[in-house]
């Protein structure tokens, strides 16, 4: 059992320091203000050929618990695989789970370039738990301010736990109501998974250049950056390592399992944030936030939200009789027992294990299905389980829900509403919420990619 698994199983609060590959390892603190610190490495972040973390625990010291990240991005099932076994080889236990933010490096797709596939952090963490022996974290992001892609998130997150996480942390975020929203869900559906807040101590420079370079998932307002730059000409710089250490006592007032603290894994920093810490540590929690909504200049409650062109996107009774036709062909021909047997006489005959008959089939199933839902002939049919929007028409392919990166319904990659706000929208007007919550799609086997999901789907179901 892990040190980090016992903290949290023992409700003892303890706090997460982020490492990058390019940091040092100079002097590691084993605790912080009293909290015990467990050490994460994370998983390219400066760019995309930064080492795995697996390779910098070796240069880390052997006492120290550590939390090991995995990005998804550019990377498929074989490659957790791998990652697992190298991880179970060097000892390690505690793992979290990630799709990524957009490679940087990121192929669309064209006739000479594969297109990049991201490993969905569900589909990570079935592996994961059916490999055992692993304490296993997820992302969430609770700081989304556009009801569907807020949907989205919670939808997904049931499908994180049932999937097997052991805890949560959410993304880097200020909004304490989202926090407790949180919070109250996992109450609300009696799951025993402790969650953790990513925190940082923020700077005016770290504020803008999340603005400037759209931070995937990240919301800094314009009050904030105003907040920021009053007290950089003030010079009250310090004030941002006050409202770290506020953020954290809050959080365990809350009765979060920690924090997992970024940028901040300088001594000098932590020593800093230590010194806040004792300092308001005997403060209750309605005087933790008093003194946190002052120095934020909280007035309204809504500084931390977002400005919303459009507060509710409508269902269009085109998107809802769409699905109520393809629903009814998908069970008429794909569902029913007779479908299925005759499906199966005609692909179990050899005549299509033919070269010339095999890319005649995957023609005409391309050109039936791409220009209505975008299917890319990934072999593995899934829009059943997606309220028949394709999988393969989100930038990343993800088929299980949203990555974090979203901002006000639109996909991390700038050039569409997100397909997974469209979806929960959907499913609350179609009465189909239950599917994005409990459906775990596994994810395309590389071997079936450029094969017809019609005969892989008759011939699987009745072999």
């Amino acid at each position: 059992m892990s040190k980090l698994f016992q903290y949290l199983s023992q409700k003892q609060f303890c706090v997460v320091v982020e490492y990058l590959s390019s940091h040092k390892f100079d002097s590691v603190a084993q605790e912080i203000a009293g909290f015990p610190t467990v050490i994460a490495l994370a998983d390219r972040v400066h760019s995309d050929d930064d080492p795995s973390p697996l390779q910098i625990a070796q240069q880390c010291p052997i006492d120290i618990e550590k939390l090991i990240h995995f990005s998804g991005k550019a990377r498929d099932i074989a490659d957790f695989e791998q990652f697992l076994h190298q991880a179970k080889t060097q000892g390690i236990n505690n793992l979290l789970l990630l799709t990524g933010d957009k490679l940087k490096q990121h192929q669309s797709g064209t006739k000479n370039i594969e297109r990049t596939r991201y490993l969905e952090s569900v589909n990570a963490v079935m592996a994961a738990k059916h490999k055992g022996g692993f304490c296993i974290g997820v992302a969430f992001n609770p700081f989304k301010y556009a009801e569907a892609e807020r949907d989205a998130q919670y939808f997904k997150l049931h499908k994180k736990i049932k999937a097997g996480a052991d805890f949560i942390i959410s993304q880097l975020g200020y909004d304490l109501d989202a926090l407790k929203q949180a919070q109250l869900f996992l109450k609300e559906h009696q799951y025993r998974q402790s969650i953790m807040t990513c925190i940082m101590p923020l700077s005016l420079g770290r504020a803008k250049y999340m603005v400037k370079h759209q931070v995937a998932g990240t919301v800094i307002t314009q009050h904030m950056l105003n907040v920021l730059e009053q007290e950089k000409q003030q010079g009250k710089t310090n004030h941002i390592y006050l409202r770290c250490a506020l953020q954290i006592l809050i959080c365990q007032h809350l009765g979060f399992g920690g924090v997992h603290l970024s940028a901040c894994y300088k001594p000098e920093d932590q020593m800093l944030l230590a010194k806040y810490i004792e300092k308001y540590r005997h403060l209750s929690l309605v005087e933790c936030e008093s003194l946190w909504n002052d120095h934020w200049q909280i007035k309204t409650g809504k500084e931390f939200h977002p400005v919303l062109e459009n507060d509710s996107i409508s269902v269009t009774s085109i998107q809802i009789l769409k699905y109520r036709n393809l629903k009814f062909m998908h069970d008429a021909l794909f569902q029913s027992s007779v479908a299925r047997g005759i499906g199966f006489f005609i692909f179990k005959a050899q005549f299509w294990n033919r070269s010339l008959s095999m890319k005649a089939l995957l023609k005409t199933e391309f050109i039936s299905k791409h220009h209505i839902v975008g299917c890319e002939s990934c072999g593995l049919c899934r829009l059943a389980d997606t309220l028949y929007i394709c999988p393969e028409t989100c930038p990343k392919g993800l088929a299980n829900g949203p990555c974090g990166g979203t901002y006000l319904d639109r996909c991390e990659f700038g050039d569409r509403e997100c397909i997974h706000s469209v979806k929960a929208r959907l499913a609350k007007a179609v009465k189909q919420t239950e599917i994005l919550k409990n459906k775990l799609i596994p994810s395309v086997p590389i071997e079936l990619r450029g094969t017809s999901s019609w005969k892989n789907w008759y011939l699987m179901k009745d072999a």
